[in-house]
């Protein structure tokens, strides 16, 4: 089969494959369409990793995709079904075992999806799958105000659940207006470019003084957590969703913490005991036309373009949010 991989900092190499073997359990994936996900991009193409990472497994770094199962050795889930699925990991291979730039990959982590529609709408479930699980923490929301930090695909899957659940002051916050444009569409209740103005200031103002009583960190700033503490009521919640690079260092301000009593909540669907779970649920809101992830999507590139793509996304160029790749034409 035909797959990129990371060979290097921000080199994606163009490679033949050999085809996955699926163990008991799993499935064959012919990967239809996949699409850039900002970790992927800052955790891994960005970077330039230690020289033992490289080159990263076929396919790789990758991890939201979708397809059609062409072998099964999974009970339940038949040859023809079309599916999302998460890529398997293996210490041995250094992270994923396969991912979604090549023309198939193995897993046991799959998601059916319905027969209508383009798997390139569909797969954007994944991303807002994993912000729906996170938002679970939040609880009721008619009682609650919340700002959410950062209004990149996932930032923007936080603000449409949150409007679309009937919360009090929905806050979009980004330093990118298009990405604010965004969000006030997707339900957002007011903006806030902290290169413009003082966030705090401008929540104490929207808010009539009352306040933030959730703030989800979906900046991928290292600051972020500690933005996020200072922003957010006296005892409130922050839900931590950004994920920082190893070697990064955060210094978090904990007197600050204390002082507020806020108690902070990290959230990974993908190292759940169940990381399957919140992303069908998000295909079964998709199916009841109760949000529409695939709205996210800012661009569609082939196979070809991959790498630019890449480049794109990393560069925050073209007022891009979401870019969903053609692996094999449906």
């Amino acid at each position: 089969m035909k797959a990129y991989r990371l060979t290097g900092q921000r080199n994606l190499d163009l490679v033949d494959a050999p085809d996955p073997t699926p163990e008991d359990g799993e499935v064959v994936l012919k990967v239809q369409h996949s699409s850039i996900c900002g970790s992927d991009v800052h955790l891994n193409y960005e970077p330039a990793l230690p020289e033992e990472r490289y080159p990263m497994f076929y396919g790789s770094p990758c991890h939201e995709i979708a397809g059609t199962i062409v072998e099964s050795r999974k009970p339940g889930f038949e040859v023809g079904t079309r599916a999302i699925v998460l890529p398997e990991t293996a210490v041995s291979a250094g992270g994923h075992r396969g991912g979604g730039l090549a023309d198939y990959i193995a897993s046991s982590k799959v998601i059916p999806l319905p027969d209508y529609g383009s798997t390139a709408d569909w797969v954007m479930c994944q991303p807002s799958g994993t912000a729906l699980y996170s938002s679970r923490r939040w609880g009721t929301t008619d009682d609650k105000r919340i700002a959410i930090m950062g209004q990149g695909a996932i930032g923007l899957s936080f603000t449409n659940i949150a409007a679309n659940q009937g919360a009090q002051n929905v806050i979009a916050i980004d330093l990118l207006d298009y990405r604010l444009d965004m969000a006030e569409k997707v339900g957002a209740t007011s903006t806030i470019n902290p290169d413009r103005d003082n966030v705090i200031e401008a929540i104490e103002e929207i808010t009539g003084g009352e306040g933030v009583d959730v703030v989800v960190d979906a900046s991928a700033d290292p600051d972020g957590i500690n933005q996020a503490v200072q922003m957010v009521n006296q005892r409130g919640l922050v839900i931590g969703f950004s994920l920082i690079p190893t070697e990064e260092q955060v210094i978090f301000r904990h007197q600050e913490w204390m002082r507020k009593e806020v108690f902070i909540h990290p959230t990974s669907s993908g190292g759940s005991a169940t990381p399957t779970e919140a992303i069908g649920a998000m295909v079964d809101l998709r199916d009841r036309g109760w949000m529409d992830p695939a709205q996210f999507t800012t661009h569609r590139v082939g196979w070809d373009d991959i790498p630019d793509a890449y480049e794109m996304y990393s560069h925050r160029k073209d007022n891009v949010i979401k870019v969903v790749m053609e692996i094999n034409a449906e």
